[in-house]
Parts: C-alpha cells; sequence; structure tokens
C-alpha cells in the first residue's frame, strides 16, 4: 500500500507512507554456510600431521566458500610454491567440486573437467587440475563447504590422500 501527500507552494509538505504487506516481506540478506575458523584450522593441520607421518612436509590450505583462505598450515620444510600450489587445489576442489559435484581434483581430472583440449579452464587465475584438493561437503545435504588442497608430497596422489585423510578424520563435523 502506497498513500502519498503533497501540499502547495508556500510551505512545501510531503508525506508518504508505504506498507508491504508482511506476506510479501523480502529479507536482503545472505546465509552462506562455512565452516568455522577453528575446524578449517583443525583439517590442515590435520593434513600436514598425515603428511608428515609418512616423511612428507606439505602445506595445506583451508578454502571457504567465497574462495579466501580460512587457513593454511605449512611445514617446516616445504618448498616456497606449495603455499600457492595448496591454495589453488583447494579452490578448484571447491569451485569445479561445487559446479559438477565431484570430491576431489582427481575425480575432476578423470571426468576430463579440465575443459577444451586448449586448456582453456587452466587459464582461469587460482585453478590448478592437479591432484591433491578435496571438496568439503555438509553431511546432511552434502552442500560445498569449501575445500582443502595438498602441496608438496612427491605427487599429487599423496598429496590428496593426505586432504582426504583429515577430511575422514572430521567429516562428522560438517554440519
Amino acid at each position: 500500500m502506497q498513500w502519498c501527500r503533497y501540499a502547495g507552494r508556500g510551505g512545501l509538505v510531503a508525506t508518504c507512507l508505504m506498507l508491504a504487506p508482511a506476506a510479501h516481506a523480502q529479507s536482503h540478506v545472505v546465509l552462506t554456510p562455512k565452516l568455522d575458523w577453528q575446524l578449517a584450522a583443525r583439517l590442515a593441520e590435520e593434513a600436514v600431521r598425515a603428511c608428515a607421518a609418512q616423511g612428507y612436509s606439505v602445506t595445506a590450505t583451508v578454502v571457504d566458500t567465497s574462495g579466501h583462505q580460512q587457513a593454511v598450515i605449512k611445514g617446516d620444510s616445504v618448498p616456497l610454491q606449495s603455499l600457492s600450489v595448496s591454495y589453488r587445489k583447494a579452490y578448484t576442489a571447491f569451485a569445479y567440486g561445487l559446479a559438477f559435484n565431484m570430491n576431489t581434483t582427481s575425480e575432476l581430472i578423470a571426468a576430463k573437467v579440465t575443459g577444451p583440449a586448449n586448456g582453456a579452464l587452466n587459464t582461469i587465475p587460482e585453478v590448478l587440475f592437479v591432484p591433491g584438493g578435496v571438496t568439503l561437503r555438509r553431511v546432511a545435504d552434502n552442500a560445498a563447504l569449501g575445500g582443502i588442497g595438498v602441496s608438496g608430497a612427491p605427487g599429487g596422489e599423496k598429496d590428496e590422500a593426505c586432504a582426504q585423510a583429515a577430511v575422514t578424520k572430521y567429516r562428522a563435523e560438517f554440519r
């Protein structure tokens, strides 16, 4: 309902009353589920720990639903590039796991989600189709909550196994 009143020249008065029926009220707030920082940190720590138990020093990065780094744990003797590579694996696992309903960067590669023969998807900043990323999914409805990426072990499959070990340990808390 809208009602307005305007009074003439000398004493300018304008009054408007706008009422929206309660049944049509909308919220303009978007709520996006994600893991809290404590669980994100535990996931990254567990992935680094799982690889360290096998003699590999790695970096683990957890990204949230905005694709930003939420937690990073860096092993004691990892190469410099493992920081950016672990982030890119986590980002790819989240973004493309969400888009294609897959759970690891290895699954994405096996499904040839890497795009056309010209490698066009690989030119998108932050995307890296290399094993070592795992999509984080809510237990109740399998909604994507972020991603974890690991880099530094001798082979992406070893990185991914450490990421998966962390996810397996904490999956029940993805609520």
